[in-house]
């Protein structure tokens, strides 16, 4: 078999078949045609049969990019080899051995969906409130205890506070409910074939006779049923190899458990271990920028990544004066490079929350630049967002149904389908709005609620609204009661909303509802771009993992941004920071850029946070610092400045004003913090905050 097109460290990794090896595989260093050659040596080579073999990685994606390569190696024979995920392999090993764990055979899979009405339905038939018993929180809490090989009893123990002991029974309900149903979930593939292997030695030993070679990608993802599973298949003959990067474990809060390789050559004491250090992506300057922020990790595996491909450029870095100065340098930059012919495909943005993209996003889109959000939607469509967009506008309109459908049962009110129909042919028939054809039941409290927030709105500033829409309408309670990642990154978003209002208002002291919403819809529309492949992308550094681009900027590097404010009092999660710049930095194959800003409005508050740890580590003689003497002044006087005086304006009606944008004006309305101006045509009358400094008594 010809294996010159593999380097030495490759063919030594392919040749040995002698028992346990670990292959360290550094960031594009190839392990993916290491793994698949290896296969095929072992099938043409060592004469062993495709059946006898295997393969398993963590996505549908990653098994069918293996196999395809397989076929171009090896033909027809790659069909005969068990190439899938660890779900997929556990599901073969429970339709072949169903009986042995007490299901028949047409056993149903629930998806995570099913498995969410089970968990509604036990918590309504115990008699819980699910306000403390969230059904999320509780199912994705059993989801957490199978993973980790927790069974009912187990948690039992543990269980200290009336909610764990609470959750326990429901665990308890939900397990019964599975097994009478003849059901499982999508824990269970995993969790139910080491049941089966530890209850039936002759069955687990019929199997690892079977699967005498185990290969499996991605070790550093592996969490505590996927490594339990993998021991227990390769116990017999140890003919295991384990190929990943522990420099690029990022998904703890997944389950994953990173020390799971480090501990490979404890697990395994004859084990082999290889290190694939040459990279074939990115230029030698980009690598060294990466071993300079990884070498700061206790808990690694020493690597050092080179490459053949040559110094290349310098990391340009850039510290831009607040958030839109980031954002708007990053889209001139793509600009130019465009302008050079760099193709938009060949760029990514890449930032550590997605509540992050939203200033990137507008400025793109005044650029008129193609772009398109990878692992998230665009801002202004996500569902929490346009949640709360509908609320704003049935506030200024009680009159817009659309808002109002949208909203009326969001979060769960227990409006029903058939009450709104009613409600809806009622408004038709007697040619009313929806809502004012309300007049009774649970709708009628959800009528109440939204006139009650028309009237606040009249002395709240639009900050401050957003803040009393997201407590009133329950949208902040039900998502701080899931206790999920997905709620964290929902309620991440709504705050950054709140950036929006302060933006706004800072910028003419204005706090017009209407004027807002008007804004907001000039920007919120992204569908032009929709089916051109030809486009930016933006992602979390957690949605880049695997993927590579020629031209990489990396924004927000500040401590408290990246890395994450939630991971600066324990080293075990900055060291997964850490790895995640690691990651971010070595997607990058010829430019890289690192962005941070010296203030910025994040959520809805301003912040001074200092420049990242990460960039300090980097070797100052690998970057080029983008800057200039003006802009040095520029930020010296923001920073001195503020949109508000100091001192109180006592504003009484009557009294004639000057906006610096709207000029001269009459008072009409003054509270306490608040100041409503009739302007002259076409600006009408507007709210505007009574200390800003664009309006002044005349």
């Amino acid at each position: 078999m010809e294996l010159n097109n593999l380097n030495d460290k490759q063919k030594e990794a392919v040749l040995y078949n002698d028992g346990p090896l670990l292959i360290i595989a550094g960031a594009g260093a190839g392990k993916t045609k290491t793994l698949t050659t290896k296969i095929a040596y072992l099938i043409e080579e060592a004469n062993v049969h495709p059946a006898n073999i295997l393969a398993i990685t963590f996505t549908n994606k990653a098994a069918k990019e293996m196999k395809d390569r397989l076929y171009l190696l090896i033909g027809d024979l790659a069909k005969k080899l068990q190439v899938s995920t660890f779900h997929s392999f556990g599901l073969k090993l429970l339709r072949e051995n169903y009986s042995l764990l007490g299901y028949e055979s047409n056993f149903v899979i629930m998806d995570s969906d099913d498995s969410l009405t089970v968990v509604k339905k036990i918590i309504k038939d115990i008699g819980y409130d699910t306000k403390i018993y969230n059904p999320k929180a509780v199912r994705n809490k059993i989801s957490s205890c199978k993973n980790e090989m927790m069974s009912p009893s187990s948690y039992e123990k543990l269980a200290v506070s009336e909610y764990e002991k609470g959750v326990c029974k429901i665990y308890e309900k939900y397990e019964d409910k599975l097994k009478r149903n003849n059901s499982v979930d999508f824990d269970d593939l995993l969790l139910l074939p080491i049941l089966l292997f530890r209850k039936n030695p002759l069955v687990l030993e019929k199997y690892q006779d079977l699967y005498r070679y185990v290969l499996i990608d991605e070790y550093q993802d592996t969490n505590e049923a996927q490594y339990i599973l993998t021991k227990l298949i390769s116990k017999k003959y140890q003919n295991i190899t384990c190929v990943g990067d522990d420099s690029q474990s990022i998904y703890s809060f997944r389950g994953a458990n990173y020390k799971n390789i480090l501990n490979f050559e404890k697990d395994y004491p004859n084990a082999k271990t290889i290190l694939l250090e040459q990279n074939y992506r990115s230029t030698s300057t980009i690598l060294d920028a990466a071993n300079g922020v990884i070498k700061n990790n206790i808990q690694r595996k020493d690597k050092n990544l080179w490459t053949a491909r040559g110094v290349g450029e310098k990391i340009k870095y850039y510290r831009a004066k607040n958030e839109r100065d980031e954002a708007r340098f990053t889209v001139s930059e793509i600009a130019r490079l465009c302008d050079e012919g760099v193709e938009l495909k060949d760029i990514a943005i890449l930032y550590r929350t997605n509540a992050q993209s939203r200033v990137l996003e507008e400025e793109m889109l005044k650029a008129n630049l193609a772009y398109r959000v990878i692992g998230s939607f665009y801002f202004y469509s996500r569902k929490e967002i346009k949640d709360l967009i509908a609320y704003l506008r049935l506030i200024h309109n009680p009159k817009d149904n659309v808002s109002l459908l949208r909203v009326i049962n969001t979060p769960k009110r227990g409006i029903g389908l058939k009450t709104i129909e009613n409600l809806t042919l009622k408004a038709d028939n007697e040619n009313i709005s929806i809502f004012e054809a309300i007049t009774s039941g649970k709708e009628y409290e959800f009528k109440n609620l939204i006139d009650r927030l028309r009237e606040v709105s009249n002395e709240l500033t639009l900050t401050e609204l957003i803040d009393k829409v997201l407590d009133a309408s329950g949208m902040k309670a039900e998502l701080e009661s899931e206790k999920s990642l997905e709620a964290e990154v929902r309620l991440e978003n709504l705050e950054e909303f709140k950036s929006i209002t302060k933006t706004f208002e800072e910028r003419e002291g204005l706090i017009s509802l209407e004027d807002f919403l008007l804004e907001i819809s000039l920007i919120s529309d992204v569908e032009e771009y929709k089916d051109d492949p030809n486009r930016v992308s933006l992602m979390t550094v957690h949605s880049v993992k695997g993927l590579e681009f020629s031209y990489v900027f990396v924004v927000g590097l500040e401590e408290g941004i990246f890395p994450h404010m939630n991971s600066l009092m324990e080293m075990s999660e900055l060291e997964e920071e850490r790895r995640l710049c690691y990651v971010a930095i070595t997607r990058a194959k010829d430019n890289l850029y690192l962005l941070n800003a010296r203030r910025r409005t994040l959520f809805g508050r301003e912040q001074v946070n200092p420049v990242s740890r990460f960039i300090g580590e980097i070797d100052s003689n690998l970057i080029e610092t983008i800057a200039n003497d003006e802009e040095e002044k520029v930020i010296e006087k923001m920073d001195e400045a503020s949109v508000l005086r100091s001192e109180d304006v006592d504003y009484n009606v009557g009294d004639y004003v000057y906006h610096q944008t709207f000029g001269a004006g009459k008072v009409v309305e003054v509270t306490d913090t608040l100041v409503s101006v009739a302007f002259k045509h076409p600006y009408g009358v507007k709210k505007l905050m009574k200390n800003h400094k664009k309006l002044s008594k005349v």
